[in-house]
């Protein structure tokens, strides 16, 4: 009698290391399923890639200003959802992020003074999520002014890893997760019963946890200052930029969104960052089904009212 294993396979994808977990009782059956996965996983890359000429998303910037641009109804959706996170989040999400002047942070160690906040300022005037006109009858995007770009970066792991999730419960894998290089989708169990145990990372040190949940059928994400930073006078600055100011963000180090959805988590974690601990703990309080961990630059941990650490 064959029992339950763990079938795991890692991979680059999307400019990030992809994680497939499947548990199965068979080798094969398992590896063609994660093979399923790392297709959907591809071709979602080929229609939001940025460094494709004929990708949806570069043919709307390439259209900045100029016309609409018909989509596929799925990039449509993604875009009229990304829209209304930026509503919710009065635009401290927002995929015209895209338009900032890439002079202004290259965030290399060479890094040695801020920008003047006018210099800042002017070079994220093109980022404004409300210049993003839709028509559901024809699908077609439009940005409004010349310059402007969408990029996918905040909210496309995320909706890789929830795609890819749902080809495999259609695929009759039961128990899985999808590694998002830290946007996570879990569903279903470990293949001993026990729900999946999710390391959150500690900021100071991010190759080990500082606390762990179990959860079944949620998704996790964590932004964090750890990766990508500057240090200026003392200073940490993290890579995440305030789309009003073009500044950026300080106070926190790592923020956790848990939630039933890896797009919602993913496209929830930077927002909350630049928000900052009291705003984004009242947002997220707000809404069902929707909890976080805040970690501030002093190692003050903070949660959602719907989590109880230990």
């Amino acid at each position: 009698m064959n029992r339950l294993q763990e079938f795991r396979r890692g991979e680059k994808l999307m400019g990030n290391a992809f994680e497939v977990t499947v548990v199965g009782e068979d080798k094969l059956w398992a590896e063609e399923r994660i093979d399923v996965a790392i297709d959907e996983i591809r071709r979602i890359e080929q229609l939001l890639t940025t460094f494709s000429e004929d990708s949806e998303t570069n043919r709307i910037n390439a259209n900045a200003g100029v016309q609409p641009v018909q989509v596929s109804r799925e990039t449509f959706g993604l875009i009229e959802r990304s829209l209304r996170i930026s509503a919710v989040t009065d635009g401290a999400f927002d995929i015209t992020y895209g338009s900032v002047d890439k002079r202004l942070w290259n965030f290399d160690r060479n890094m040695t003074s801020l920008p003047d906040a006018e210099t800042a300022k002017e070079m994220v005037r093109l980022i404004n999520y409300r210049n993003v006109l839709l028509d559901g009858n024809e699908c077609t995007v439009f940005l409004k002014e010349v310059g402007m770009r969408i990029g996918f970066g905040g909210i496309g792991k995320g909706y890789a890893a929830e795609m890819a999730k749902r080809l495999l419960l259609q695929q009759g894998v039961a128990n899985g997760v999808v590694n998002a290089s830290g946007d996570i989708s879990t569903w279903g169990n470990q293949a001993d019963g026990k729900p999946w145990t999710i390391g959150i990372a500690d900021p100071d040190h991010a190759g080990r946890p500082f606390s762990y949940l179990n959860i079944s059928n949620m998704a996790i994400a964590t932004s964090g200052n750890y990766e990508k930073y500057v240090i200026i006078g003392d200073k940490k600055y993290s890579h995440t930029i305030n789309p009003k100011t073009g500044l950026p963000v300080t106070g926190i180090k790592s923020v956790t969104i848990i939630c039933p959805n890896a797009e919602i988590a993913d496209a929830m974690a930077t927002p909350v960052t630049i928000m900052g601990v009291r705003a984004g703990l009242d947002m997220v309080n707000q809404i069902d089904n929707l909890a976080c961990i805040i970690i501030d630059d002093n190692n003050k941990v903070y949660s959602s009212q719907n989590i109880h650490l230990k």
